[in-house]
């Protein structure tokens, strides 16, 4: 499923998001890809925690809680490591840089608009 995720006041979080719901979607996650380009996001429902191994590029790895509320971003997370946040039920993908350009900080709460 794609669509775009838009915070509570109608900005544009990221424009061109995919949704990983099925188990192996979310185990492939962004795996074999070069990067992921301004705008591109992937959302893992549910999880409480990634890892970049086997990754080529870092990311921001924006956790939600179960109302879609940001509870923690991780930003630049490089290749090699994993992140996680307590009460996450789903965590979105962004390019490296993308969580701070657009203004995400906890607290913030995204709406998901399906296309």
């Amino acid at each position: 499923m794609k669509g775009k995720l838009h915070s509570e006041d109608g900005a544009v979080v990221c424009e061109r998001c995919t949704v990983a719901r099925n188990p192996l979607t979310r185990m492939r996650g962004l795996l074999g890809r070069r990067g992921l380009a301004a705008g591109e996001g992937l959302l893992l429902q549910p999880a409480g925690s990634i890892h970049t191994f086997f990754m080529r590029f870092p990311i921001d790895a924006v956790f939600l809680d179960a109302d879609q509320r940001v509870l923690k971003v991780a930003a630049g997370v490089p290749p090699w490591r994993a992140a996680a946040a307590k009460r996450s039920r789903a965590v979105l993908e962004l390019a490296a840089g993308e969580a701070a350009r657009v203004g995400l900080v906890a607290g913030d709460v995204l709406r998901l608009e399906v296309n």
